[in-house]
C-alpha cells in the first residue's frame, strides 16, 4: 500500500507542470474561446508546421498539451509504470509536441497497435508503451487520413483506425532494430524507426492519389509572454533542485556532466530527482535563451523543442553536451543558404540535440561537425513524408549518427594502432 501512494504522489507531482500551463491558457484566452479553439486543433490537418496556438488560439493549446500529458500520466499509472527518467522524457515529449501535432484525438490508434503487438507476443505493454508514445509522432497521419474527402464517414474511420493499428504494430520491432544502426548516439530512436514508416505510408498515399500539401502556421509577437512563463518554471525547477540537495548537489551535477548521455540513459536513477531537476532547469533556461539570442520566436513549436530537451534531460542530454551541437547549426546559418531565424532552421537547432551523444562521447569538434550536418539533413529530408512525422529531427539525426560513427570509430582505431606501433 505504501509503495502504491508513494507511486500516487510521484505522478501527482508530475502532473503539476500540465496543470500550471492548462491554468495559464484559461488565464490568456477567453474561455469560450478556448473551447472553439480546442475543436479546431482535433479537427485541423497537423502535420509539419502546424502551430496549435495559430489553429485555436494559446489557451486552446495548452488545454490540449495538458489533458493529452495528464492521460499519459493516467495511462502510466495504470500500468504501475516507475517513475523513472523515461517517464519525464515521455510526458515532456508528448506535453511539446501537443502544441503542434499531437491532440486528445489523433495519438489512442498508434497506441491501440503497439498494445496489440505487446499482446500478439504475449508481453505486458510496459514493455512497450514508451515505444508506444514516442510512436505517436506519426498521429498527423490519424487526422490527415480523416480529410480524405471522397471516403463515406464509415469507411474512412475504419480504414484510419487500421492504419493506425498497423503503425502501431510494426514500431516496437523496427524502433529496436534501427538502435543497432545508429549504436545509441541518436537519443530519438523512434523517430528514427518512424521517418522510414512514415515514408513507406506517405509513399503509398501518393500510388493511391492521396496527396498533402506543405504548410507553414507559425506564431510571433509573444515572445515575452512565453519567456515569463517558462523562465518562471525553469527557476522553480533549479530552486527546488537546491532546496532538495543543498549540500552534494553541484558534486553531483559536475558527475553528470561527464556522462556521454548514449541512448538508455537515465539521471534519475543513476543520480536522483534534484540533480535531474537542475539539469533541467539550466539546460531550460539555456535552450529558451539560445532562441532568443538569435531572435527566434517562442510558440507552440519551439516551446515543443524546449521540452524535447527538457525531457532528455532526465536521459540523456545536458549543457555540455547539447550546446556543441547547437552551435554547430547556428555555424550552418551563417555559410549555408537559409537563415538561422527560418521556421525550419529554428527548429533544426533545438532538435539537433538528439546528436548530444556525440558531443557527449567525442568532444566538442565532432559535437559541432554533428550540428552542422544536421541542420542540412533536417531542411531537406522531410520531402519523404510530406511533414506527417513529428520528429522529422529524430530522422535526420538518425542518418547523421549513421554517417558519423563508423567514420569517428574508425579514426579512434586508426590512431590507437598507430600508437601501439610506436609503443613497440
Amino acid at each position: 500500500m505504501d509503495s502504491i501512494y508513494t507511486l500516487r504522489k510521484k505522478y501527482l507531482i508530475l502532473s503539476v507542470f500540465p496543470m500550471y500551463f492548462i491554468l495559464v491558457g484559461f488565464i490568456l484566452q477567453p474561455i469560450p474561446d478556448i473551447f472553439r479553439g480546442f475543436l479546431r486543433i482535433i479537427k485541423e490537418p497537423d502535420f509539419l508546421i502546424t502551430d496549435y496556438f495559430v489553429v485555436g488560439g494559446i489557451g486552446a493549446s495548452f488545454l490540449n498539451a495538458g489533458l493529452v500529458t495528464i492521460l499519459t500520466l493516467l495511462l502510466l499509472y495504470h500500468l504501475k509504470m516507475d517513475l523513472d527518467g523515461h517517464t519525464i522524457t515521455s510526458c515532456c515529449l508528448i506535453f511539446g509536441f501537443s502544441l503542434f501535432g499531437k491532440n486528445v484525438m489523433n495519438i489512442w490508434t498508434i497506441l491501440l497497435g503497439v498494445f496489440l503487438y505487446a499482446h500478439y507476443h504475449g508481453t505486458s505493454l510496459k514493455t512497450y508503451i514508451y515505444v508506444g508514445l514516442y510512436g505517436t509522432s506519426l498521429s498527423p497521419i490519424i487526422t490527415q487520413l480523416m480529410q480524405i474527402g471522397h471516403l463515406p464517414v464509415v469507411p474512412k474511420i475504419i480504414f484510419t483506425i487500421l492504419v493506425g493499428i498497423s503503425i502501431g504494430f510494426v514500431l516496437p520491432p523496427l524502433s529496436s532494430h534501427v538502435y543497432y544502426i545508429h549504436k545509441g548516439y541518436s537519443l530519438y530512436n523512434v523517430g528514427f524507426a518512424c521517418g522510414i514508416i512514415a515514408t513507406v505510408v506517405v509513399s503509398l498515399f501518393y500510388s493511391f492519389g492521396i496527396t498533402v500539401e506543405s504548410r507553414l502556421i507559425w506564431d510571433t509577437g509573444h515572445n515575452l509572454t512565453f519567456g515569463i512563463l517558462l523562465s518562471v518554471m525553469f527557476i522553480i525547477m533549479i530552486i527546488t533542485a537546491f532546496l532538495l540537495d543543498h549540500e552534494s548537489i553541484w558534486t553531483k551535477y559536475k558527475k553528470l556532466l561527464q556522462r556521454p548521455g548514449l541512448t538508455g540513459t537515465d539521471y534519475l536513477k543513476e543520480f536522483d530527482i534534484a540533480t535531474v531537476l537542475l539539469n533541467m532547469g539550466i539546460n531550460g533556461l539555456f535552450a529558451m535563451s539560445f532562441i532568443l539570442c538569435v531572435d527566434g520566436d517562442l510558440n507552440g513549436p519551439t516551446i515543443g523543442g524546449i521540452f524535447t530537451i527538457l525531457g532528455f534531460s532526465a536521459t540523456g542530454k545536458h549543457i555540455r553536451n547539447i550546446a556543441p551541437v547547437m552551435f554547430g547549426v547556428l555555424i550552418g546559418g551563417f555559410v549555408k543558404d537559409w537563415s538561422i531565424h527560418e521556421p525550419s532552421a529554428i527548429l533544426a537547432l533545438l532538435f539537433s540535440t538528439t546528436l548530444a551523444p556525440i558531443a557527449g562521447k567525442f568532444g566538442i569538434i565532432a559535437g559541432v561537425i554533428a550540428g552542422f550536418l544536421h541542420s542540412s539533413v533536417a531542411l531537406n529530408v522531410g520531402i519523404l513524408y510530406s511533414g506527417l512525422n513529428l520528429y522529422n529531427n529524430g530522422f535526420a539525426g538518425g542518418l547523421v549518427a549513421v554517417i558519423m560513427i563508423p567514420v569517428i570509430q574508425s579514426l579512434k582505431d586508426r590512431k590507437e594502432r598507430a600508437k601501439a606501433d610506436i609503443s613497440i
